[in-house]
């Protein structure tokens, strides 16, 4: 089994910004069986889209879906949203990858260490590449590709440099010799590149967020995605949430 791995994020990640109504950053990794994704996934997509659009140029955007806006202005009638939300569920449900999500509380990270508080997109970066790396060990896969999608130079640059300093230096709980071991690729596309695996990750991060943010309240998405979380060995999770 070959995995490819795209990358997308909800939340604001600078700790300056408070939202109290969306208090939290995820980064999300769909850790994807490269022939699941190509022949299952992918295709499943495609279909979406021409059924719905006539086309397969339609970027799935999860605000956009939830403020039926944009192409996705018909949503604003319940007897289309329905079945519009179904076929979402059953491709989200298809077998063929992982999810890997680190959550940051961002208040309580910022109250709990002041200023040594962390960037909350380095850290969940780190969070999820430390058990990114036990799923690429246990599988034998020795050189990965992670595809996030571009968000400015300056922005980019700040990912890239932390992800190098993690897969070149290792972390506080994972040797860099364990790193060293496989070849990372990281690699950013632009949006219009319509990349079918950014844009099912970004659909898996807002009920993901949404979870952490009130677990009682029941979420349809959520119970969908969970299903997916990497179980790793010992009490490696697919979800963390720090604090």
């Amino acid at each position: 089994m070959t995995r490819i791995v795209y990358l997308d994020e909800t939340g604001d990640h600078s700790l300056e910004k408070e939202d109290p109504t969306f208090p939290v950053f995820a980064l999300v990794m769909m850790v994807c069986d490269q022939a699941a994704y190509e022949n299952k996934l992918v295709p499943k997509v495609n279909r979406l889209k021409f059924d719905y659009f006539g086309h397969e140029c339609v970027i799935l955007h999860s605000r956009d879906i939830r403020k039926a806006q944009g192409d996705f202005d018909f949503l604003t009638d319940p007897s289309k949203r329905q079945p519009f939300y179904d076929r979402i569920n059953e491709i989200m449900s298809q077998p063929g990858y992982d999810l890997i999500a680190a959550v940051i509380r961002k208040q309580e990270h910022k109250a709990k260490y002041g200023r040594h508080a962390t960037n909350p997109y380095d850290f969940a970066l780190t969070l999820a590449m430390e058990r990114l790396l036990p799923l690429l060990e246990n599988e034998g896969q020795k050189e990965i590709y992670l595809i996030a999608e571009a968000r400015g130079k300056r922005e980019d640059d700040e990912l890239r440099l932390s992800f190098l300093n993690i897969v070149t230096y290792g972390t506080d709980f994972v040797s860099l010799d364990r790193f060293r071991k496989i070849k990372f690729h990281l690699r950013f596309k632009p949006k219009a590149m319509n990349v079918v695996g950014t844009q099912l990750a970004d659909l898996a991060a807002y009920p993901i967020a949404r979870y952490v943010i009130n677990p009682a309240k029941a979420l349809p998405a959520y119970e969908i995605v969970k299903r997916r979380f990497y179980d790793g060995p010992g009490r490696i999770s697919g979800l963390k949430i720090f604090p």
